[in-house]
């Protein structure tokens, strides 16, 4: 299968396929992922998905310039750092310097909550240990900001991260733009159908983080039978998937095989999309809440979740 693009609801065009480049929670390591940052480039990926939060975009710059690859052929999404909710403009521009780019094709609010601004700090947490999060300015707030980037020409297009039906729905009763993306955990484990149609009937395309769902999901028996059905690896299956339902994906991997593999994808029979659906088990595995129900320090009922 060739890769598809998908049209937002502005008229941009995003490749369905991206390469995430999350590397860790180790500034020291972050320098590590410049070489595998390359062989996606090299193995055809146009689209990347970074964050001023995850470290990369300086080095993604860095591979970008080498390539010399024509700007407007890449796809670059990115995300403001949680606790930049009163310098979003100031968070753009440092991420337009290290990538080296005039601008991004998509900006994600990363997290509904805004976090305390506390310099060189980005986690701040509380006495208890929860991280420490401000009620003002709101992601209502955030998102008018957002909207007016849009005439600054710095941005295509924005969208938001983690939001769920319940946080959209209060998104949109001031917003003036629908976002165009929502980017959100989801894998055959958190299938988050009822979601994904929310976001289809509002013109928000999905896009799926950690999309594989990992060795749990990739070691699943019916995921295993799929891909030998298919001659495919297991993550060329669950990809597949993705696109079968209508939603984006941005998988890591710091394989080059993987990374090629990963944009050569079968096309799977409309009975065994249903099946793998059929594995839904709500379980979140990348940002699990804690035995009180918080996630990033507000509570899975505020989130939505």
């Amino acid at each position: 299968m060739t890769i598809p693009s998908v049209t937002l609801n502005n008229g941009v065009q995003m490749p369905a396929i991206g390469f995430g480049t999350w590397a860790g929670m180790d500034p020291a390591e972050w320098h590590k992922s410049e070489p595998w940052l390359a062989t996606a480039l090299k193995a055809g990926y146009t689209h990347f998905d970074t964050a001023q939060m995850y470290g990369t975009e300086k080095y993604i710059g860095n591979i970008l310039k080498d390539a010399g690859i024509p700007r407007d052929k890449l796809f670059i999404t990115s995300k403001l750092l949680w606790n930049y909710h009163s310098l979003i403009e100031e968070s753009l521009d440092t991420t337009l310097k290290d990538l080296g780019t005039d601008y991004v094709d998509l900006f994600l609010i990363h997290w509904p909550q805004m976090v305390f601004y506390e310099e060189g700090n980005i986690r701040p947490r509380n006495p208890d240990g929860t991280l420490k999060v401000v009620e003002s300015p709101s992601f209502n707030d955030v998102w008018a900001v957002f909207e007016k980037l849009l005439d600054t020409g710095k941005v295509k297009s924005i969208g938001v991260s983690n939001f769920s039906i319940k946080t959209l729905e209060e998104l949109l009763k001031t917003a003036k733009v629908v976002p165009s993306v929502n980017q959100i955990e989801l894998h055959p484990y958190l299938a988050q159908t009822e979601l994904v149609e929310y976001c289809k009937s509002k013109g928000i395309v999905v896009t799926a983080y950690a999309p594989t769902g990992y060795s749990q999901v990739l070691g699943d028996p019916l995921i295993i039978e799929l891909a030998a059905k298919y001659k495919a690896s297991p993550a060329q299956v669950v990809l597949a998937w993705h696109l079968a339902r209508g939603t984006t994906a941005v998988p890591k991997s710091t394989s080059e095989a993987h990374q090629k593999e990963n944009l050569n994808l079968p096309t799977l029979d409309s009975k065994d999309v249903e099946r793998i659906t059929a594995l839904d088990k709500g379980l979140r595995i990348c940002n699990k809440p804690t035995e009180t129900g918080i996630i990033c320090g507000w509570s899975v009922e505020r989130m939505g979740w």
